[in-house]
């Protein structure tokens, strides 16, 4: 693997007398592949850090990072990371999913969150208090057993997003209720209206949503037991579309795919991103068909070395025009002497066929969750990780290529 090594410079951080975080600088040893200033934005933010979203919370213009725990909502405010707290035990045990847009439209960030997933499956948006310093209020939507991720999108066509579940294991009929729904002109007292997009795949671990086709229209990729598939909206409802295998097991609990991104080259094609089978051990390339051909687009496999992969994201880390790849994974016991935390990958050649592989962090983080966005006004996209057996928030801070 290639190499990277830990400048290993620590800045403490006080406040109130207290050690909150601490920095280092890991230097890229490519010319053009960026530096990373590492700080530890929280080391204990819940037993478990499910999810994490980045959203201008507090309406500065600028991104605050925002966690989910097993009882509470946290957000750590810009420039600083001040921890704060949106929600503490005011919903089902454990939250596991959260989206943010302006549900009601009155110019400030919501989220929608789900919660109690393994039980009975919450789906619930909130909305803030007449303070930042108060609790936010709880309103429901409604409820989907084994809830695990959500996402706003148009899947509809209507012109304003829906938020789109994806459940991890089907507790009714032939496979879990991939289903949007719509936000009604009053979303507090007035019914989100439910639309199934899908009900016939297995243990879908995440969903995508990406114009696929550049038709203007918004469609779903789904990484699940049966692999990936396509979502389109057609003149008739909906159509499912399979594009790739993922892993191939005669245990189903080996196949498929778990997490799922689309990736831009140089050249502005996409190819698909996945983790391989769900908390896999492999990252895959999906290209499309030569000569633009239907059906089954080509795999490529990348890493084969990850331990319960359990994050995926895609953004242009270094500049060139060409998305990277963030993978996190995590390792399957606290205490486990395996790998764990979080790689980048480059691709090296036109077509996205090949990718080098960066080692960003190598056991500090047992990341649950990745997410990227610029956070220190520089334009630079940086990256923050929640970790599973580490309980932590981390954040990568992107200082540009030993080129610049």
């Amino acid at each position: 693997m290639p190499s990277q090594s830990s400048c290993l410079v620590y800045r403490p951080c006080f406040r109130g007398g207290l050690l909150l975080c601490f920095a280092s600088t890991l230097c890229g040893g490519e010319p053009n592949f960026p530096r990373f200033e590492e700080r530890v934005i929280d080391p204990h933010a819940g037993d478990v850090v499910y999810a994490v979203t980045l959203a201008d919370v507090d309406g500065d213009q600028r991104d605050d990072i925002v966690a989910v725990t097993e009882n509470r909502v946290l957000w750590y405010q810009a420039p600083d990371w001040q921890r704060r707290v949106i929600l503490e035990d005011q919903t089902e045990r454990d939250n596991v999913g959260i989206a943010p847009l302006d549900i009601d439209g009155d110019g400030k960030v919501d989220f929608a969150l789900g919660a109690g997933w393994t039980k009975i499956g919450t789906i619930q948006w909130l909305s803030r208090g007449d303070s930042l310093d108060e609790k936010w209020r709880v309103h429901e939507i409604g409820r989907e057993p084994w809830l695990h991720r959500m996402r706003f999108a148009d899947v509809l066509g209507s012109g304003k997003p829906q938020l789109v579940i994806s459940p991890l294991n089907a507790t009714q009929g032939e496979g879990v209720r991939l289903t949007a729904f719509a936000i009604p002109a009053d979303p507090a007292s007035s019914r989100w209206p439910p639309t199934m997009l899908d009900d016939t795949l297995n243990r879908m671990h995440n969903h995508w949503h990406v114009d696929l086709d550049a038709d203007g229209s918004v469609d779903t990729l789904t990484a699940s037991q049966e692999g990936v598939h396509l979502i389109r909206r057609t003149p008739d409802g909906f159509s499912k579309t399979k594009l790739g295998t993922g892993a191939v097991s005669e245990k189903p609990e080996e196949s498929g795919a778990g997490e799922i991104k689309t990736a831009r080259l140089k050249d502005g094609r996409l190819v698909i991103a996945t983790i391989e089978p769900m908390h896999g051990n492999q990252v895959a390339i999906y290209t499309r068909p030569a000569g633009g051909a239907n059906g089954l687009w080509e795999r490529h496999v990348v890493e084969t070395e990850l331990v319960r992969g359990h994050a995926l994201w895609a953004a242009d880390l270094d500049g060139d025009g060409s998305d990277e790849l963030v993978v996190g994974h995590s390792n399957t016991k606290a205490g486990e002497d395996l790998p764990r935390g979080v790689y980048v990958y480059d691709a090296t050649n036109a077509d996205g066929t090949r990718w080098q592989k960066h080692v960003l962090d190598e056991g500090g983080v047992a990341v649950e969750d990745a997410v990227v966005g610029e956070l220190t006004g520089d334009d630079r996209p940086d990256i923050v990780a929640g970790g599973r057996y580490t309980h932590n928030v981390k954040l990568y801070i992107n200082r540009g290529t030993n080129g610049e």
